[in-house]
């Protein structure tokens, strides 16, 4: 069991993810390639991508990053269907530390259905399942935006469980005017990736996105706009 820090009190808000009118789940890629991310931290500078674009193509991921970035060793896979974001993320993690199942297994154990997964704290149980440990807590974040101390708490996890080699999944809502790069611009999109790497100088943060919207698959983004994409919903930590 991890050492806990909850600065306050964060009341648990379970909600679904759900399709709305003018909204939308990740839509499926139309082919599954497979990243090898390996690299640990900012000495090595380039990752080899196998199935990304050419193979043996380098997957750069250092650009910018200071001497204090750092980010794991991943297997990133596109989801394999256009609700399936959540086996995705959840494989994608698992890779940082086992042999990843495949994202059909990872479905079928989470409880995803053509609606998506519902809860972050399903993601949890799997991933806790899978690795045979109690290492990951659903941290909830129901204030949008979010309080000082949900803001504090989300950076602690990043840094304390990367620095562990664990990466998070996060449940996402983002909206037109608030989105990662290559998302549909008119439509709100509820999803999940992982968050597997960060740069505590600038406070930005690593991203495997299973989306893949624009091919946009491994990408930096700050803290601060991580930090109002997830809520309502939640992350596991």
């Amino acid at each position: 069991m991890r050492p806990r820090l909850v600065p306050g009190t964060i009341a648990a808000l379970a909600i679904g993810a759900l399709l709305l009118p003018g909204t939308a789940e990740a839509s499926p890629a139309p082919a599954v390639p497979v990243v090898d991310v390996r690299a640990h931290d900012s000495t090595s500078g380039t990752a080899l991508a196998s199935g990304y674009g050419k193979p043996g193509t380098r997957l750069r991921v250092d650009a910018g990053r200071s001497s204090n970035a750092r980010w794991l060793e991943i297997d990133y896979q596109v989801q394999q269907t256009g609700y399936w974001c959540g086996p995705a993320a959840t494989r994608i993690a698992l890779s940082a530390r086992t042999a990843a199942p495949s994202q059909g297994e990872l479905a079928a154990q989470l409880g995803t259905t053509e609606a998506g997964t519902d809860h972050i704290g399903q993601i949890t149980a799997v991933l806790n399942a899978r690795l045979g440990s109690g290492w990951y807590e659903t941290k909830e974040m129901p204030n949008d935006p979010p309080t000082q101390a949900q803001r504090d708490l989300l950076w602690h996890d990043i840094v304390f469980d990367i620095d562990r080699n664990y990466p998070l999944v996060a449940n996402i809502v983002a909206p037109p005017g608030n989105q990662p790069p290559g998302y549909p611009p008119d439509q709100t999109i509820y999803h999940y990736f992982t968050v597997f790497g960060y740069d505590a100088v600038d406070r930005t943060v690593l991203i495997a996105d299973p989306a893949s919207f624009g091919g946009n698959q491994i990408y930096w983004i700050s803290f601060d706009q991580l930090a109002t994409l997830i809520p309502p919903k939640g992350y596991s930590a």
